[in-house]
């Protein structure tokens, strides 16, 4: 089957209240602080606490339903180390806690154990995190996990070989699953398969990724494919309604919750398995429920991951010397431009 078509991005929203969230109890790092007065939150009531960072556009693989960090921009502008730790230091003094490392493919830069050692630096940073392909992550992981990351998100579809090549265009399975065995070794927690569920590919794969995941104490994540619209061509062809599976996790489950996070399902299995469901398409819960501030690999804030019409610049001002009032209200601007897509 042929999967090559032009990549596209989702859109998703939701509904909240305008305003700011009240006084909190918060764990920030290894120290806990009371009566912070409020965290950072946009006019919809929607606190930003995670900022997600693309590193880079460039990647090893080229997987035809990756949303590209919904920057379809072509650009080869990379923030340093240093410019990126300021980033999050300014998202941190204003209330973010939590960091998302991105691509194109993070491994690529050569120096991304030491953009994460900056990062781990950072006070008030209490979690730091990756999503990869996995490639080149069997020979990282020690030093990353060393250097202070927390967890990591693998990017996987399928065991099988076939499927495999047809979804990326590598033959690399074998690399990426001791990728994922090294990533459980060092100790990162949780582990997690990011399975992006096409219909006709892999869709008939779902449980056989469950049992591997369990067997190897995984979370699973079944993604939606993303589109600009539903109907798009590659939408059209590939998307996979979830119902009949989430019906399915529903009597294997002993315990269902909602995580805060876009008020996703995270199904816990009799005898053993997590499976995480994340449905962005024409969800008011999904982007309704949105903490995440979004950071392009050239210096842009991006409220939006379907949006890329209200980018705000921050990395101008950093590299112009701007002091750190200035570059908070800059991301308090880009904070007060989030607005959800579906109402």
């Amino acid at each position: 089957m042929n999967l090559r078509f032009p990549k596209t991005a989702a859109h998703a929203a939701g509904r909240f209240r305008k305003g700011y969230l009240p006084e909190t109890k918060r764990v920030i790092g290894t120290s806990e602080h009371i009566g912070v007065p409020y965290i950072l939150a946009d006019n919809f009531g929607r606190p930003v606490t995670n900022i997600r960072i693309s590193m880079t556009k460039k990647c090893n693989l080229a997987c035809p339903f990756c949303h590209q960090e919904g920057d379809i921009r072509e650009h080869q502008t990379e923030m340093t180390p240093f410019e990126i730790q300021k980033v999050v230091s300014t998202a941190a003094a204003l209330g973010v806690d939590k960091v998302k490392l991105t691509g194109g493919e993070p491994l690529v830069r050569k120096d991304v154990v030491e953009i994460v050692s900056l990062i781990h630096a950072v006070p008030g940073i209490s979690n730091i995190g990756i999503t990869t392909n996995g490639i080149l992550l069997g020979e990282l992981a020690e030093p990353l996990r060393i250097s202070g990351l927390d967890r990591v998100n693998i990017s996987l579809g399928t065991v099988k070989r076939d499927t495999y090549r047809e979804m990326t265009g590598v033959d690399s399975l074998e690399t990426v699953l001791k990728s994922v065995s090294e990533a459980a070794r060092v100790g990162f927690k949780p582990v997690k398969l990011n399975m992006v569920v096409l219909k006709g590919v892999n869709d008939d794969q779902v449980w056989e990724m469950l049992e591997y995941s369990r067997m190897n104490s995984l979370v699973l994540q079944l993604i939606e494919v993303e589109s600009d619209s539903s109907d798009g061509e590659y939408y059209r062809l590939f998307h996979r309604d979830f119902k009949d599976i989430e019906r399915e996790l529903e009597g294997r489950a002993e315990k269902i919750v909602v995580r805060d996070m876009q008020h996703r399902r995270k199904f816990f299995l009799k005898g053993g398995g997590e499976v995480e469901v994340v449905q962005p398409m024409h969800n008011t819960e999904f982007c309704g429920h949105c903490n995440r501030m979004r950071l392009t690999s050239d210096g842009k804030l991006k409220p939006c991951l379907f949006r890329s019409d209200n980018l705000v610049d921050i990395l101008t001002p950093l590299r112009e010397g701007a002091p750190e009032d200035e570059l908070k209200a800059v991301f308090k601007r880009a904070v007060e431009l989030k607005k959800p897509y579906f109402m």
